[in-house]
């Protein structure tokens, strides 16, 4: 990979693309989903934490849907401000997370550090803010890897998993893009507002422009994080 790193990024797109296309993938899509789903859920909650809010657990259900419970009330920034970045959030956190990936791909050393960083996380995660079984299982079995992958040191390895992860969490935002252009949706019999929906109801504009928005910078991130690896 390090000898022809556009030939690694075309690859692994490719194989993303496929993964998600083929049927034959099904064992792996479903893991896939539920780990897009918690970087989703995530990005919620640990923007409420920045933010100086609280994040006090999330949800996974067996779907691939999920919920984040957080509060911004105590925010250093205005409730109305915090509470649609908050929901922006969730939105944006797997393109920023992946973006983030694929870069650190790049250098030995930031492979390393964005490896552990990701893995304590998800080990936080687990301890603190999960608590269905489900959820825990899956999670487990991505943490377990990413521990394997770390201590066994093969830098080929380091790089397919920081771009095959990265790719995937700034794509999983295209394959909610139904989702992204949805104004509510009913849940267990009650009608639940999208995230972008909360930005507009926070902020001036409608949904669907914040949808668009997003759909942008997650695919100029993807660009920039590209760019950034095979730079020379």
């Amino acid at each position: 990979m390090k000898k022809n790193p556009l030939l690694a990024i075309i690859g692994i797109s490719l194989l993303v693309f496929l993964v998600w296309q083929l049927p034959y993938f099904a064992l792996i899509q479903y893991p896939l989903l539920l780990l897009g789903t918690w970087f989703h859920e995530m990005g919620h909650g640990l923007t409420a934490l920045l933010l100086g809010g609280k994040f006090y657990y999330l949800e996974i259900y067996d779907n691939g849907g999920g919920v984040a419970y957080s509060n911004v009330s105590f925010s250093y920034l205005e409730y109305n401000i915090a509470r649609a970045i908050t929901s922006a959030g969730g939105l944006l956190g797997p393109a920023i997370s992946g973006a983030v990936l694929i870069a650190s791909a790049r250098n030995r050393i930031t492979s390393k550090i964005a490896l552990w960083l990701l893995l304590v996380i998800m080990v936080l995660s687990l301890c603190l803010w999960i608590y269905e079984l489900l959820a825990l299982v899956i999670l487990s079995v991505f943490a377990a890897i990413l521990f394997f992958i770390a201590i066994l040191r093969v830098r080929k390895l380091e790089v397919f998993a920081l771009l095959f992860l990265g790719t995937q969490c700034v794509l999983s935002t295209y394959l909610q893009t139904s989702y992204l252009f949805t104004k509510q949706f009913e849940r267990d019999g009650r009608v639940q507002y999208s995230d972008t929906q909360m930005i507009a109801a926070h902020l001036p504009g409608e949904y669907w422009m914040w949808a668009l928005l997003i759909l942008m910078v997650s695919m100029f991130l993807l660009y920039r994080s590209y760019r950034y690896y095979l730079k020379k």
